[in-house]
């Protein structure tokens, strides 16, 4: 099979085909395109989510920590706190594990959620880190945000720029290949983007503010995103490529690699919508928040497609993620 997610068709029918409904209280289970499950306990809603780092070196333990609260924060619920499982090979370090929990202890601190334990191993059936995070949030009832939601007419919004976590993992992992292609400045750009992967501030905010859907833009990209955004709904989508803003220094670096930034993992990028007559609202109380964030489309009832240098482009399920043929 292909590295990176596994397709839509068989995740549907053999994956999840075979879970099965047993918990009333379970509000959210496993569905294409949902990044959390959704628990009612007693009236207050618990929100759980998990995933893995695999394709980063650098920075691992903060990048754990924010993937995981802004698959929480995509529902509208705030992050409480996480549980890391790190498997590690036998050329780890002490030192290594130590940086890798400082790292995320810091992360976790940034956005007030706290480590509640895990698993650490040392283990021959890795070749570098990996990391799997659990995090777990809370959320009132009538707040509750779905991936599911949007609908014919809304607006689709997203936050800062397309390909931000591909380019901030190459810019570190790929240092001195880059260097010399980027000089200081863009490199200086590419690399500060780490510090802007948490989507937990406009999830929090946005859920307060009448948006439908939202989902957090990891493996896949910008693209991947709004495929899974639009499946999820079970709607069309019209999405203006000219509007999804890049960094220079993403350019570079995707013109460097030969790869498509729009289909570059980027977490740090919130995807919502939101019925026109709340737009100007979400978009005054994102800016006021100081949360950059463009309109980039629409969702319509028929088909799925880019409008793109004048042309109108299929907009096609995420495949193998552009941050795997470099790496």
């Amino acid at each position: 099979m292909k590295i990176g997610k596994v397709p839509t068709d068989f995740l549907r029918d053999k994956i999840i085909a075979n879970v099965k409904s047993t918990r009333k209280e379970v509000l959210v289970g496993a569905g294409i395109g949902e990044d959390c499950a959704v628990l009612d306990l007693d009236n207050q809603l618990c929100v759980v989510s998990t995933d893995p780092i695999t394709g980063a070196v650098a920075d691992i333990g903060n990048l754990a920590v924010h993937i995981a609260c802004n698959d929480v924060a995509s529902d509208g619920a705030e992050p409480v706190g996480v549980m890391l499982t790190v498997l590690a090979p036998s050329s780890t370090t002490e030192e290594d594990l130590e940086q890798i929990m400082k790292d995320a202890s810091k992360a976790a601190e940034s956005i007030s959620v706290q480590i509640l334990g895990g698993h650490t191993e040392i283990t021959d059936t890795v070749n570098q880190v990996v990391i799997s995070t659990v995090a777990i949030g809370k959320q009132r009832r009538d707040r509750m945000i779905k991936s599911a939601g949007a609908k014919p007419g809304d607006i689709i919004v997203m936050t800062k720029h397309a390909g931000l976590e591909g380019a901030a993992i190459l810019a570190h992992d790929k240092e001195g290949e880059l260097s010399e292609v980027l000089g200081r400045e863009l490199m200086k750009e590419a690399k500060e983007q780490k510090h802007h992967i948490s989507v937990v501030p406009e999830g929090i905010l946005a859920g307060t503010l009448g948006v439908t859907a939202m989902h957090d833009a990891t493996e896949g990209g910008i693209m991947g995103a709004l495929w899974e955004l639009a499946e999820a709904s079970q709607t069309g989508a019209e999405i203006h490529r000219d509007q999804i803003p890049l960094l220079p220094s993403t350019i570079a670096i995707c013109r460097h690699f030969e790869i498509d930034p729009y289909r570059l993992i980027s977490s740090g990028v919130m995807i919502m919508t939101i019925p026109p007559d709340k737009l100007d609202n979400l978009m005054a109380k994102l800016h006021e928040n100081k949360i950059e964030a463009s309109v980039i489309g629409k969702i319509t009832s028929g088909e799925r497609y880019i409008l793109a240098d004048g042309k109108k482009v299929p907009l096609e399920e995420p495949d193998v993620d552009e941050l795997y043929q470099v790496l």
